[in-house]
């Protein structure tokens, strides 16, 4: 029975002419060239005989004139001629379905403007590569239309070729072409797009729906999850996101950020400068805290993570230094301790962020701040050598954070001599500054009974 039915699907070509065979040989006679540059009869035939199998598998939306061209070109040898009808037949159905996938919502992902223009003038391996990303093609249809379209190029009628095709040859080319391009195969593996925007810009993800867009992600391919996440990242940088979008955002690569690839990474970064490149102030500042908040800085250039770690440091300075600073310090020594954890600090502002984090663990004459007590000897005791040669020198400069607080608060004093002596590896201070290092730790030899001072009010 059902072999019945699969003979009723068939299409049925007709016979091919007696006189074919002998026309061409007298075209090839007539023009004074070998009969063997164009394909022998018995190539014509087996390529014949073997098409309506390939045919079938075609939509009937989609036999068009293209292929109705490549049928005839078949029939007469021309299988670079035939090629190219193909392929041309393919690429314009691949558009569609971007098309049908939706351009404003393309423009969306790419975060660029993307009308038919720019769908048309796409090279064709830029299109195989976007339809990939839309998971309109699988990995596998990605990497034999990839074959075809070198086919098409070395050995169709569309440029000068490099050799023949056989009729074995030309068939499996169009068997691919059919297969992956000329059907409305959809992929089972990756990520409806459309829904995933539509998650992220709606409520607040609820542990188990993050899981399941977690899980669809990793079942998905390298190149999905490139646009993926640089779609992602320019959803949290449009100023016009929601907060729970944003949220939304973080929650996704917060959870995948261990697994990105150098690739994905790099495409971060790209977009994050091309934001820099056109002036884009609020994007570029929303970008640079996508990358904070995902311990990426370390990404930035050094020039970046100065301005980022220079904010920090001003922002906790002058916290520290305003009212009721022992209870609002925290917030901003466990911002910058984090960002101390990320990336090295730039050698442009490692003096600045010495002065700030020893002075803040010192105190002032009223005390320290409890709270945030733990970010600063978790900074100082991850100091560099040139970082702790900065740290002793300040503490001889008048003019510096360290040495005025040295000068004006004997707790200050104890609290320095603490942090040389508890939080510093002696092994890491840099001889050029060990005598200096010597003297502030005697001084903690000859006050051992001094407890150093630490104040829980609110600075006046």
């Amino acid at each position: 029975m059902k072999h019945k039915e699969l003979v009723k699907k068939e299409i049925e070509l007709p016979t091919l002419p007696d006189k074919t065979a002998p026309l061409i040989d007298a075209l090839t006679s007539a023009l004074g060239i070998p009969r063997d540059v164009l394909a022998p009869a018995e190539e014509i035939y087996y390529a014949w005989r073997d098409l309506p199998r390939e045919l079938i598998a075609i939509p009937p939306n989609l036999r068009n004139e293209l292929i109705a061209r490549m049928c005839i070109a078949i029939s007469t040898g021309l299988f670079d001629g035939a090629i190219n009808y193909a392929w041309n037949a393919s690429i314009l159905h691949l558009r569609q379905r971007v098309r049908e996938f939706g351009l404003p919502v393309v423009s969306q992902i790419l975060q660029r403007q993307f009308e038919e223009r720019d769908l048309i003038e796409l090279q064709d391996s830029e299109l195989l590569d976007l339809c990939l990303k839309l998971n309109l093609i699988t990995e596998d249809g990605y990497f034999f239309l990839n074959q075809c379209r070198d086919t098409r190029n070395n050995f169709s009628a569309a440029h000068p070729t490099i050799g023949k095709i056989n009729d074995r040859e030309f068939i499996t080319f169009l068997n691919r072409c059919v297969r992956y391009a000329l059907s409305d195969e959809v992929s089972a593996k990756g990520v409806d797009i459309s829904d995933f925007i539509s998650a992220i810009k709606g409520t607040r993800f609820t542990e188990e729906q993050l899981k399941v867009w977690i899980e669809r992600i990793d079942a998905t391919h390298d190149a999905q999850r490139e646009l993926l996440f640089e779609m992602i990242h320019g959803i949290y940088c449009d100023p016009s996101s929601s907060e729970p979008t944003r949220l939304n955002a973080l929650d996704i690569c917060s959870e995948y950020v261990g697994k990105f690839t150098s690739s994905i990474k790099s495409t971060l970064i790209n977009r994050h400068q091309d934001y820099l490149a056109k002036g884009d102030t609020d994007r570029h500042t929303s970008s640079q805290q996508f990358f904070e908040k995902l311990g990426l800085i370390s990404l930035l250039t050094e020039s970046e993570r100065h301005a980022v770690i220079y904010k920090a440091l001003k922002d906790l300075w002058q916290v520290h230094q305003g009212i009721n600073n022992f209870y609002n310090e925290p917030p901003f020594a466990e911002r910058l301790y984090t960002l101390s954890e990320q990336a090295e600090i730039p050698n442009t502002i490692k003096n600045n962020y010495v002065n700030v984090v020893v002075s803040c663990f010192m105190g002032n004459g009223y005390g320290v701040s409890w709270a945030a007590e733990t970010y600063y000897e978790k900074m100082i005791r991850n100091f560099s050598s040139a970082e702790i040669q900065i740290m002793i020198e300040s503490a001889k400069k008048s003019n510096s954070y360290i040495g005025m607080r040295l000068r004006a608060y004997r707790s200050c004093l104890q609290r320095f001599v603490q942090a040389l002596s508890s939080l510093i590896d002696t092994t890491s201070v840099p001889e050029t500054v060990r005598m200096k290092y010597e003297e502030f730790t005697k001084i903690q030899l000859t006050n051992t009974g001094l407890v150093p001072s630490r104040g829980t009010r609110a600075r006046n």
